[in-house]
């Protein structure tokens, strides 16, 4: 399941979600800060890995 990162507006906290895609599209304007409260987020880019079968 994909780790969403936001960061609010309004008061800038940082915060992260798990949702599938499908939850996120759902959710996207509906998502509240933990903090304040307010539906003025951002995506911010999280940072990932993969694993592959070829040595690097």
């Amino acid at each position: 399941m994909p780790h969403y990162d936001f960061i609010c507006r309004n008061c800038n906290k940082r915060f992260s979600k798990f949702l599938s895609i499908s939850a996120y599209e759902k959710e996207k304007k509906s998502l509240k800060c933990p903090r304040c409260g307010s539906r003025k987020n951002e995506r911010r880019w999280a940072s990932f890995y993969t694993i592959t079968s070829k040595k690097s």
